[in-house]
């Protein structure tokens, strides 16, 4: 049995809480794909981390955490963050387990992300330079190396014969950059790599659902960065969707269960790329203010708009929805009005469609308007203590998009989330 978490916009819905509130329900929790561009925030014993490789359980005694296929890795991040994990006293070589067909970030991927997006100059997408572009591309290319090449006793060979192909396309760009350092961090971090459990990820995860293990499979970024169905060409390289479970862990689509879908109660967004109900005004920074929205991998900050049902009601659709998560409820606390976007006007029609392309299209979005609740909501641990505004506000949306809500995260805390 598989259930799915995933974020249903583009990305940052606070995915790391979530998935560890549900953690406790399983055995196994896997990450199927991204690389060091996720940042799932958690806060273990009061003290906040940020997870960006490794799956949000891995503070969960007797869990098991995969870091699947579907997955770039930077084995760089990955050495720190275990450091950082293994200082709060949690053993990770017993927990972590990493597919050996997972890809690796190499320093040349890193420095061709920040050579492309220079390149770019005014028409530059907002790339974390993580290097997940290049390391996916190299994927579909076929010219990757995979967690399971660095078992081999040629892998320096093949590791030189990539990276001559790399400094080809930096040439190309004219871009020069000593990545000596970072290349001796890199093998050194290796290494490290080599003590980890390294599985056949597809038959590790099927035979643990042969004995009746529970799987939750965890998402990256958001279902609108989608490679296909995002707001193209404004999105990540991998599949964000439910879809990208099947190929980024290896399990047939008939295994899963439950997806359960996370939205903020309003709409935010980091770097470039269309944002139809974006504030460009004291809204929009109060949002960000009180939100403490800054991206917890990039720290650039989001841009905030209110909550859009189109884009949602889309991305409900494509994943298949079962249950939703609305975080950061708290966030609009002192607003008086809030504004829900239910519907485009785009060149002159109304639509509760997601456009091929939003870029060079007059998009307008209709607004539907509800009282704020003016409450503070940070304490409320029962759902029929919610302020009748926010009863209403939530109504809606359950109703507009025909799918419940069962959670209301109203705080940062791990115990702030209301069962509706």
């Amino acid at each position: 049995m598989v259930d799915v978490i995933l974020g249903l916009q583009w990305g940052d819905e606070g995915k790391g809480k979530i998935v560890d509130y549900f953690a406790p329900r399983y055995d196994i929790i896997a990450r199927f794909q991204g690389g060091p561009n996720a940042g799932h925030t958690l806060y273990v014993d009061g003290k906040k981390t940020v997870l960006h490789q490794v799956p949000s359980g891995i503070f969960h005694e007797n869990k098991i955490n995969l870091i699947g296929n579907g997955v770039v890795l930077d084995v760089i991040t990955l050495k720190k963050e275990c450091e950082a994990i293994a200082s709060f006293g949690i053993d990770y070589k017993k927990s972590l387990f990493i597919s050996e067909r997972t890809h690796l970030i190499l320093p040349t991927h890193r420095a061709i992300d920040r050579a492309s997006e220079a390149a770019k100059g005014k028409e530059k997408i907002g790339s974390t330079l993580k290097g997940i572009s290049p390391a996916y591309m190299d994927k579909t290319g076929r010219n990757g190396l995979r967690v399971g090449n660095l078992l081999n006793d040629d892998f320096a060979v093949q590791y030189q014969k990539l990276r001559s192909k790399h400094q080809q396309i930096l040439d190309n760009f004219s871009y020069e950059e000593d990545i000596s350092a970072s290349e001796a961090e890199f093998f050194e971090a290796l290494e490290f790599l080599k003590t980890l459990n390294i599985v056949n990820g597809e038959y590790f995860i099927n035979d643990a659902i042969q004995k009746g293990s529970k799987i939750l499979a965890e998402g990256a970024q958001g279902s609108m960065l989608d490679v296909d169905f995002g707001t193209f060409p404004y999105v990540t390289s991998s599949s964000t969707i439910t879809a990208g479970v099947g190929s980024g862990l290896g399990l047939s689509p008939q295994k899963i269960r439950d997806v359960i879908g996370i939205t903020k109660a309003y709409c935010t967004r980091v770097g470039s790329g269309p944002f139809p109900t974006e504030l460009h005004d004291d809204i929009g920074e109060l949002i960000r203010k009180n939100g403490n929205e800054f991206g917890s991998t990039t720290g650039r900050p989001r841009r905030c708009g209110w909550i859009d049902l189109v884009a949602l009601n889309f991305a409900c659709m494509i994943n298949g929805v079962t249950q939703l998560v609305m975080t950061k409820a708290d966030v609009l606390d002192k607003l008086d009005v809030l504004k829900v976007g239910d519907s485009y006007n785009i060149n002159g029609k109304e639509t509760k469609e997601i456009p091929f392309q939003m870029e060079g299209i007059k998009l307008e979005p209709g607004y539907k308007d509800f009282k704020g609740w003016e409450t503070d909501i940070t304490g409320i641990k029962d759902f029929k203590s919610l302020p009748a505004e926010m009863d209403i506000y939530i109504n809606y949306i359950n109703t507009t998009l025909g799918i419940p809500v069962k959670y209301i995260s109203n705080g940062p805390g791990t115990d702030q989330l209301i069962v509706v």
